[in-house]
């Protein structure tokens, strides 16, 4: 299995760099099958990232409330968040070697999750050469199989839509062959 792709996907509370991350979740994949391999799951707490100088965006948050009640709850009350900071140390334990990071756009996942280490003076854990982009490989994509690929899971919970991306990205890059 090609190990060095790992699909991101945040859950945020706003949609540019500077926004809060209040969830990262992340698996590794091989783009050429689909298969999967170590994942990665951490919340967030917002105070955390408000506090290293995160702007909430006041749209975003209202799109929150009308997400689904499992979705929410996931973020309300959640004592087992995590700090920004710890987090992104726990990730980069997590990033190993040469990885190819996968995200929704260069400025959102991936422009996001690189704010928050610019915050703490941390290099991201990847080359900036190496990200790749989601919605590129949809927008190449003739037969719908971001619609046609049936979500396991909650959506909006960061590890299971990292999942999902995985399955049409991977559909996709087999039917562009």
């Amino acid at each position: 299995m090609n190990v060095n792709n790992v699909m991101i996907d945040l859950e945020t509370m706003g949609n540019k760099p500077g926004a809060p991350v209040i969830a990262i979740g992340a698996v590794y994949f091989d783009p050429k099958s689909g298969r999967m391999g170590d994942e990665f799951y951490k919340e967030i707490s917002l105070e955390s990232c408000v506090d290293a100088g995160c702007k909430m965006d006041a749209s975003t948050v209202l799109w929150w409330l009308e997400q689904s009640d499992e979705a929410r709850a996931k973020f309300a009350k959640n004592e087992q968040a995590g700090q920004l900071l710890d987090t992104l140390l726990e990730f980069n334990a997590f990033i190993k070697g040469n990885v190819k990071p996968w995200g929704n756009g260069a400025s959102f996942d991936l422009g996001i999750l690189a704010h928050c280490y610019r915050l703490f003076g941390i290099e991201t854990p990847w080359s900036f050469w190496n990200e790749r982009d989601v919605r590129t490989i949809v927008d190449l994509d003739n037969n719908n199989h971001k619609g046609k690929t049936v979500f396991d899971g909650i959506p909006h919970y960061a590890l299971d839509d990292a999942k999902h991306q995985v399955k049409y990205v991977s559909a996709i890059i087999q039917s562009l062959k």
